[in-house]
């Protein structure tokens, strides 16, 4: 009867792999790229294209784990729902989707002032938190309105973001053939903390550019053949996402000075200015803040429904699980997560938040690398992919290394982090003192509608 039911409520399977490939790639694409260039070259000079590099391959690691997942329980909850399954305990799934959440909303916010940075200054000069609050009264605006990602959306803003990319890259190109630029300088280090500390640091900010994988996972439910096409999709759209990211990187540290990407809240529009390839700074700067800003609307929207799936799974206060009767959108938790973010906002820059999203994900990731092992125990009555053994073991401690203060990680990272993690136990105690104690948790019924 189970079985039935859950059959009878599953979406329907109309995505076949190509177009799961461009989500993958959609989801990696945006704000990490466009905005972090020049804080990655902060940490290990003219070569940023090695902590890229890195950080695809320490993300693959992880990804070989969501792969078996995935194929196992094709199912649009993730993290939550992998972590349930093989624990079975209800603040542990609650914790765990509540960090994916407030890592959402991070990320929000680092695009925040990445929209209110360099790129938005090519229109109109406005202070970088005048910027990022407008910004953010725009994506309330638009989630209130109860406007949704649809496919075509998505896929059309995919191929915008990508376009963005690859005129980097034909600049790049162009340069190289043109004799200009110093591409010696994509070999030379100049890291503060010596060479190792210095690509582990600027692997682990660059790990924010290829975090968007995660989000996939929501489409395992409506994907055609999930055990096959997925990870497929998968390891094709990191590899895709991979050589884009590095093909940037190369050109960026080519065409413009380590100091002057180090210290620009939009370093892609200063290699598109220098550019012997001329293209107009002004269209170039739109397509970034359409990038940037649909990282932020994508993430914000997740983050609201999921605090309304918890208010109506019960496990936080009921009242985050209003919803507006002429909108029907779920307006307290639209309230509540816009709140969180002003307040990340105002007291981060995008490096610091950009790192606080890695650091919440990486506990994430470490998690469902643990959570492969331990639900290796329960079959399932199909064939799918199976991971080599030591790829989740390599993956968890890889994610837990890279947690570590020995990146240069500030400490502010670590407080803020922590700050939204308790705010979740503290909503828990409430709930639990107020509504009672939680036995089950559905983790379906948490996630998002796609």
């Amino acid at each position: 009867m189970a079985q039935g039911q859950l059959e009878q409520h599953s979406l329907k399977r109309v995505i076949g792999r190509k177009v799961l490939l461009l989500f993958v790639v959609g989801d990696i694409l945006g704000a990490g790229i466009y905005a972090l260039v020049g804080k990655v070259a902060g940490y290990v000079g003219g070569a940023l294209w090695l902590p890229f590099l890195v950080a695809f391959v320490l993300a693959a690691l992880t990804a070989t784990s969501y792969a078996e997942l995935v194929g196992k329980y094709p199912q649009a909850a993730g993290a939550a729902l992998y972590v349930n399954k093989a624990f079975g305990i209800p603040f542990v799934t609650f914790i765990v989707a509540f960090t994916v959440m407030m890592s959402g909303i991070t990320s929000a916010s680092a695009a925040a002032r990445a929209f209110g940075g360099r790129y938005l200054a090519e229109f109109v000069s406005l202070p970088v938190l005048v910027g990022a609050f407008i910004f953010l009264a725009l994506v309330a605006l638009v989630n209130f309105a109860g406007i949704s990602e649809s496919i075509k959306v998505n896929v059309v803003l995919t191929i915008i973001e990508a376009f963005g990319l690859l005129v980097i890259v034909v600049i790049g190109v162009f340069a190289l053939f043109a004799g200009d630029g110093e591409p010696a300088r994509a070999l030379v280090f100049h890291p503060a903390n010596g060479a190792f500390l210095g690509v582990l640091g600027g692997t682990a900010l660059a790990f924010y550019a290829l975090l968007g994988f995660e989000d996939s996972v929501n489409l395992a439910e409506e994907a055609k053949d999930p055990q096959r096409d997925f990870p497929r999709a998968l390891f094709g759209g990191l590899i895709a996402a991979a050589l884009i990211y590095m093909a940037v990187a190369f050109t960026a540290t080519m065409l413009v000075d380590t100091k002057t990407l180090v210290d620009s809240s939009g370093p892609l529009l200063e290699v598109v200015k220098v550019a012997g390839l001329s293209f107009p700074p002004k269209l170039f700067a739109a397509i970034a803040l359409l990038a940037v800003g649909n990282t932020a609307l994508i993430n914000m929207l997740m983050a609201s429904r999921i605090v309304y799936g918890m208010a109506r799974q019960r496990i936080i206060p009921p009242v985050f699980g209003a919803v507006h009767p002429t909108r029907s959108t779920p307006w307290v938790g639209i309230l509540f997560t816009i709140a969180i973010a002003v307040i990340l906002v105002s007291t981060g820059d995008v490096a610091p938040l950009a790192d606080t999203t890695v650091l919440l994900l990486l506990l994430v990731f470490a998690l469902v690398n643990i959570c492969v092992l331990v639900l290796r125990r329960e079959g399932v009555g199909h064939g799918h992919y199976r991971a080599p053994s030591w790829a989740p073991v390599a993956g968890a401690v890889v994610c837990l290394f890279l947690a570590l203060p020995i990146t240069g990680r500030a400490a502010d990272v670590y407080l803020r982090a922590g700050a939204l993690i308790l705010l979740g136990v503290v909503l828990w105690l409430i709930n639990w003192f107020f509504v009672g104690r939680v036995d089950k948790v559905d983790p379906a019924k948490i996630a998002p509608p796609d």
